[in-house]
């Protein structure tokens, strides 16, 4: 496979899990949680499970990178921008959870 394709993989698995925390009411989307009357998961909750997901991707990532070739050393820059890019890539479902008007 070539690396072209690795990367869309990676991007794509990125926004779907960034995503994932704001579009279902259960942890990382498959385990339930406990069930109340209008039960919504808690805004804390949703963020450590996007703080998870992040190091997912990132593990992820490295395999499909070890698979090419040798892996590159990163450091601290690299960690904080592609956190920036995982939250950027997470603002459609914080907008459709928390922003959109909710219609009665």
């Amino acid at each position: 496979m070539n690396v072209s394709l690795f990367s869309w993989i990676v991007i794509l698995l990125a926004a779907f899990a960034a995503n994932l925390p704001f579009f279902n009411q259960q942890l990382f989307g498959l385990i339930p949680l406990k069930r109340e009357v209008a039960w919504v998961k808690p805004v804390w909750v949703r963020l450590l499970e996007l703080v998870a997901l992040y190091f997912g991707v990132g593990i992820v990532a490295h395999f499909l990178e070890a698979g090419i070739g040798n892996v590159f050393s990163q450091g601290w820059e690299f960690y904080a921008i592609t956190g920036c890019l995982f939250l950027v890539l997470a603002y459609p479902g914080y907008v459709m959870r928390y922003l959109r008007k909710q219609h009665a």
